[in-house]
Order: structure tokens, then C-alpha cells, then sequence
């Protein structure tokens, strides 16, 4: 993570859960990220077309030129990227391990920005509807966001953080074959690849 605000809320994501894969809603004090918080967003689930934005920080819809809430997070994707993130979401809810990305941010008129994206999950519990705490944020501010603002993101390398290890087991059969930046990621090295020696 190379963004202050995705090692803050990380940090404190790891230290309210404790020893549990991953802590409530409840459990979240914005006043104890709140350096962090214009860059912070939460996902909430909604059954007939999954998971929306229930809130985001100042600078996060500073970065669409507009209010996010209530609208669908994946739809904030390039159609090109949208099906992986798709994937994703639902490793990061049903898995409780978190994933940070590298993200690209596009305009109308063909700029672009670099972003960092992390996403947590949050413990399902008593029905809660809030699944998910994240970071989206820029490293460098453009001059042009404010005037020109962001259309749609699209997705480059991700890497799979917090449960037991940094890429936790359960995940394994899931992320096999997974597409990366034009590279095909196969888990377990090349002893393992379709039973053959590399």
C-alpha cells in the first residue's frame, strides 16, 4: 500500500478485528481514521443489484465531480474491467480478507490519473447490510479533476491482504487463471501448473 490513507484505515481495519476475520460496522469510529476519511468509502449490499455505495468521502466524489451515494460500485468501471471487479467483490465480502489495486482513472477527454484502491471487508452480522470499508484515492491530484472529472476506472494489478497470510488459501481456486495486466497469474509456482514441471 503506498497511499497514507489506505496504511491508516488498514491499520485500524486490522486492529479492530482482532483475532476475527474481520470486525462489525460498529466496531468503526470514523473520529479514529479521520485523516483518512475524504479518501474513504463504504459498500453496502443491495439485493437486486449488489453492492452500493452507502457512503463516500469528500475527496472520493471530489473525483466524479459528484455525490456517490447510493450508486452501484462496479458501475463506476470501464465495461472492460467490470466483471473482474464483480469477481472481486465477491471474494473480498465472502472470503472477510481485504484486497488493495492499482486503478486507473479516465476522463472525457482521454487524461488520465493514477489511483490506489484498497477494499476491507466488514462482518456480517444481524443482517447488516454494510459489507465493505475502502480507499480511493489519488497519489497525485490532477489539476484537471474539478473541471473534468473522472468517467470510469479501470483495473490493473490487485493483490489480496488481511485474513492469515497475504494471499490467503481459500482464495487459491478462485484467483487460478485470473487475468493480470495481459499476464495469466497461476497459484502454487511452476511445479504445480496443470500437474507439469516448469
Amino acid at each position: 500500500m503506498k497511499h497514507p490513507s489506505s496504511r491508516d484505515l488498514f491499520t485500524y481495519w486490522t486492529k479492530q478485528r482482532g483475532e476475527r476475520p474481520a470486525p462489525d460496522r460498529a466496531d468503526i469510529d470514523p473520529a479514529e481514521i479521520r485523516h483518512a476519511l475524504g479518501d474513504v468509502f463504504m459498500l453496502a449490499a443491495d439485493f437486486v443489484e449488489g453492492q452500493r455505495f452507502r457512503l463516500a468521502g469528500t475527496r472520493v466524489c471530489a473525483l466524479f465531480g459528484r455525490e456517490l451515494k447510493g450508486e452501484s460500485f462496479s458501475a463506476a468501471f470501464a465495461v472492460t474491467s467490470r466483471q473482474e471487479v464483480l469477481a472481486m467483490l465477491t471474494d473480498v465480502i465472502g472470503e472477510s480478507a481485504g484486497l488493495v489495486a492499482g486503478v486507473a482513472g479516465h476522463n472525457t477527454q482521454g487524461e488520465t490519473t493514477d489511483l490506489e484502491l484498497l477494499l476491507l471487508p466488514l462482518a456480517r452480522k444481524d443482517y447488516a447490510r454494510v459489507r465493505a470499508i475502502g480507499v480511493l484515492a489519488a497519489h497525485e491530484t490532477p489539476c484537471w479533476i474539478g473541471e473534468r472529472p473522472i468517467q470510469n476506472l479501470t483495473l490493473g494489478t490487485v493483490r489480496y491482504v488481511g485474513a492469515q497470510t497475504e494471499t490467503p488459501k481459500s482464495f487459491l481456486p478462485a484467483l487460478e487463471a485470473r487475468l493480470r495486466r495481459g499476464f495469466r497469474v497461476y497459484q502454487g509456482g511452476l511445479g504445480n501448473l496443470n500437474g507439469k514441471a516448469g
